[in-house]
């Protein structure tokens, strides 16, 4: 069969969630995925979920993807090990925490749960933090984390229990379009699939993807590496993000690891996957500058992946000038946490011809003057 309803290019997180959703709404869905599901950026990130952000967009999208996460053990039949175990974003300095209360106003009048903690309330929420030059926190105990792997398993087996299929070491080289609309894809192997929408989900390679439709997209891969170490007592220590130069952000895992990275200086572009000596010591300092009793974890292994970044670090959610043609790129860095809230949203477009949540700000055709500030 070489037609259906959709077909989304791409098999990370962004690509399944949309195709679940679509499949969910009756929807014949063809993923078709270059490597394995996950292998650009879902599968190599840390599984963090946070609704702080310093835009209305990027916060009701958040809040709508811990609404979707708290409901896919039940839809899935088997636990993602999702977890509200909080984000604690350090303060060291006044001219932060000027910043986080003035962000945090915004994150309040959208409904957010996040409070304000002086150095006290840290150093009871995080046994053993080094609290010499911290001033306190912003915290909200309904963000947390959730395993990628499990979502995506459950996600490609929502697909095909629907009728859909889901093609792995699939690559699409070309966009079929007629009269100023998307027709369907052709893949490296000769075969032409048709649907009268495609959605771009092609994280790290979304710019080629994009430019097969002559749709240009801002967006540039960059490498983050990370590392996970063996299982400890398990603390509840939140995901901590601490904004200084030298900073970075870790959290404990519900099973006891330790898992976190860093945002390398200068940058490393393109979608690299090697690992640095560099960075097992360095990251290793970060996290134990900030626990110091974490400081005899054993490391089990290092990994790279891709963050695709736009110029504003916010994604790019939209229909194309091509119609029919749908992108849902550069989510640069927050792509786990968004994916629910972006195919739920796509999905809802794409089916209703209406945007259930506003996505102005998501636009392909924006300026992209202004800047996420919680990146």
């Amino acid at each position: 069969m070489n037609t259906w309803d959709a077909i989304i290019i791409g098999g990370g997180i962004i690509g399944l969630s949309t195709g679940y959703y679509l499949a969910r709404n009756g929807k014949k869905v063809l993923l078709l995925e270059r490597r394995e599901l996950g292998a650009g950026s879902t599968s190599r990130c840390i599984g963090g979920i946070r609704q702080q952000f310093s835009t209305p967009g990027s916060i009701r999208l958040a809040m709508k993807s811990v609404e979707l996460f708290s409901r896919m053990e039940e839809e899935f039949g088997f636990s993602v090990e999702f977890a509200q175990t909080g984000y604690l974003f350090l303060i060291f300095t006044e001219e932060q925490k000027r910043h986080f209360l003035e962000v945090m106003q915004l994150q309040k009048s959208l409904g957010l749960e996040v409070y304000f903690l002086e150095k006290k309330d840290v150093e009871e929420l995080v046994p053993g933090i080094d609290s010499r030059d911290l001033m306190g926190g912003v915290y909200s105990p309904k963000d947390g984390q959730a395993y990628p792997f499990a979502v995506l398993k459950g996600m490609a087996e929502g697909i095909m229990s629907q009728g859909g299929e889901v093609k792995r070491r699939t690559e699409v080289v070309g966009i079929i379009q007629e009269g100023g609309r998307v027709k369907g894809v052709l893949t490296g192997r000769g075969e032409k699939f048709y649907a009268p929408v495609v959605v771009n989900a092609a994280g790290p390679w979304a710019k080629q993807v994009g430019q097969m439709a002559d749709v240009e997209l801002p967006t540039e891969p960059e490498r983050h590496e990370a590392f996970i170490t063996a299982r400890l007592p398990y603390r509840k220590i939140p995901m901590i993000v601490d904004y200084r130069p030298d900073g970075g952000y870790f959290q404990q895992r519900i099973n006891g690891q330790i898992i976190g990275c860093y945002t390398p200086k200068p940058r490393v572009p393109g979608p690299r996957e090697d690992s640095s000596f560099e960075f097992i010591g360095e990251m290793s300092y970060r996290i134990v500058r900030v626990i110091p009793w974490l400081k005899n974890s054993l490391v089990l292994r290092q990994w790279a992946g891709a963050y695709t970044m736009t110029p504003d670090g916010s994604p790019i959610i939209d229909e194309t000038e091509l119609e029919g043609f749908f992108v849902a790129v550069g989510m640069s860095g927050h792509g786990f946490m968004f994916g629910p809230a972006v195919g739920w949203s796509l999905a809802g477009k794409i089916v209703q011809d209406e945007w259930p949540l506003p996505m102005e700000e998501f636009s392909l055709r924006r300026e992209f003057s202004s800047e996420e500030a919680l990146k």
